[in-house]
């Protein structure tokens, strides 16, 4: 492992620790995309377009408040 690697690496695990309550054993056995995920989802990254009206209107049909 190079020292470049290793001190990135070391600086990743503890973010996703402080982060997303990782220990280092769940740190080294997720996916980068598992570890993407959550940092995209932490940065607000990919979220939904607003919904139109037609959408509102067909859930105010099926979730009526009564």
């Amino acid at each position: 492992m190079s020292d470049r690697f290793g001190d990135a690496a070391r600086r990743l695990s503890g973010a996703a620790g402080l982060m997303f309550g990782w220990t280092p054993d769940i740190f080294w056995n997720a996916t980068p995309d598992e570890l993407g995920a959550l940092v995209r989802a932490a940065r607000g990254d990919g979220e939904p377009a607003p919904i139109d009206a037609s959408m509102l209107s067909r859930l105010k049909e099926q979730f009526p408040d009564g």
